[in-house]
């Protein structure tokens, strides 16, 4: 946890830090949230994830403006204050005081930034992959939050707390028309015949960052990419399966509960696409130092 957080734009020890009580995010959820991961104190395509952030907003009305946010060289200076190289950061806004958005000045949103050591994964998660389960609970369409990263996460943490319990690192979720979404905390994706697919966004999935670096990369490679309504089928009869985060970078997946993928074995694919992903990290983070 970090020592000292940036809250409402001023930085103070993590235990001095508050909220009101009536803030929106700690009564009903209203807020959103983005974690970003630091690679030498430098956050890796910070901008995105504040697009990201503005764009969830303005569908789901929520009181947040890029004037609100902490700029790049905020991030890295609380990284530095709390002496880390390797963070996880986080950005969560929330809709601030109920209590306010009667007043003058309108609702004034709860803006909390804070960095945590990142310790790098154990190395055989991608030397030899996880195992992931098929989530219980479904998503839909018509879930006004499905496609957003808000603070009402706790239904992605019951099924990733289930999948810990059963030793599986990740549980996929499927839609309530049985299609392929993402995994709790991740975006999931298929290869078959040296094509990389992976569910639309409208299906609805988060557009997650790291999704979209993998997309870039394996296009730059020269590789198909497919944006496409996947099923069950789709998954178990992959030649290779991986999920990514931006903790996670890219994973492969290896077995679905008891069933193998392929070979068991990590895919020339993702394999290929990690490598690239972590050339495009010392590129871009080196161009900030």
């Amino acid at each position: 946890m970090s020592q000292y957080v940036l809250l409402n734009g001023e930085t103070v020890e993590a235990g001095r830090g508050g909220v009101s009580v009536d803030d929106g995010g700690l009564l009903h959820g209203a807020g959103l949230f983005e974690t970003i991961r630091a690679y030498q104190g430098v956050p890796f395509r910070y901008e995105q994830h504040l697009e990201r952030m503005l764009r969830s907003a303005k569908t789901l009305d929520l009181p947040i403006t890029a004037d609100i946010l902490p700029g790049r060289d905020e991030v890295c200076a609380l990284a530095a204050k709390n002496a880390l190289l390797s963070a996880r950061v986080r950005l969560t806004v929330t809709a601030g005081p109920l209590s306010a958005a009667a007043g003058d000045d309108g609702p004034q949103p709860t803006v909390l930034l804070t960095a945590a050591a990142m310790p790098p994964y154990p190395p055989e998660l991608y030397t030899e992959g996880m195992t992931v389960l098929i989530s219980a609970y479904r998503q839909s369409r018509y879930d006004p939050l499905c496609g957003h990263k808000t603070t009402a996460y706790f239904a992605r943490l019951c099924a990733l707390r289930e999948a810990q319990r059963q030793d599986c690192a990740e549980a996929l979720w499927f839609t309530t028309e049985n299609l392929l979404a993402e995994g709790s905390i991740s975006n999931v994706f298929v290869v078959k015949d040296q094509k990389v697919k992976t569910p639309p966004v409208d299906t609805p999935v988060l557009p997650g960052v790291t999704r979209a670096a993998a997309l870039e990369l394996a296009r730059d490679a020269n590789i198909i990419t497919q944006e496409l309504p996947l099923t069950l089928a789709d998954l178990l009869e992959a030649d290779e399966v991986f999920v990514t985060n931006a903790g996670f970078e890219v994973v492969p997946v290896v077995r679905v509960e008891r069933k193998p993928i392929a070979d068991e074995k990590p895919g020339v694919v993702s394999q290929a696409l990690l490598e690239r992903y972590r050339a495009a990290v010392e590129r871009e983070i080196v161009c900030r130092l």
